[in-house]
């Protein structure tokens, strides 16, 4: 079975509804945080659409989603859906995912986390840039972002296989592949 992991949507729903698609076979999505609102920081998304975002999130049941600097109490009513969590423990395929947007604690103090969750992998968003590596024993996740991406290209990552892939949306090809069964 495959798991999808989005971040950093930022109300870009032609962006969102790209990243969907390609990952349509995914029975389950991680959406690790900032899923409506574009923040200050950002310029407004070429497709900002929360609204039109919202309906569509809404409709899907296979999301988890982790809260971000930039998701409201107004954004977890409009999708209907829980965003309340800040981190969360997932098993899939026998591996721990420890998810957190990454915003309140650095790299070091979220892998410590995830050791002592007893997690295989921490996954994390916030920076808009694409991570994949291992770290003293946690494999470390950023799926970048798919709406405004601070590294050069639109991004999500998934898992299938004992493998997580880095996609490149723009691409359409893999930037990096990790085994976790190594």
């Amino acid at each position: 079975m495959k798991l999808g992991v989005i971040s950093d949507t930022h109300g870009g729903l032609d962006d969102t509804v790209q990243a969907l698609e390609e990952l349509k076979d995914a029975g389950k999505i991680l959406h690790i945080g900032d899923v409506l609102y574009h923040g200050p920081r950002n310029d407004l998304p070429a497709s900002y659409n929360p609204k039109a975002l919202a309906e569509l999130l809404k409709a899907r049941n296979n999301i988890i989603y982790i809260r971000g600097n930039c998701d409201a109490d107004v954004d977890q009513m409009v999708i209907e859906h829980d965003l309340s969590k800040k981190s969360d423990v997932i098993t899939f395929d026998g591996y721990r995912f420890y998810l957190v947007h990454g915003y309140e604690e650095t790299e070091e103090e979220r892998i410590e986390q995830a050791k002592a969750l007893g997690c295989h992998v921490v996954i994390s968003g916030h920076t808009h840039v694409k991570v994949l590596e291992k770290k003293d024993g946690i494999i470390v996740l950023n799926p970048g972002s798919t709406t405004i991406p601070k590294d050069g290209s639109r991004s999500y990552a998934y898992y299938e296989n004992d493998e997580i892939i880095l996609w490149d949306m723009d691409r359409h090809q893999a930037i990096k592949k990790i085994k976790l069964n190594q």
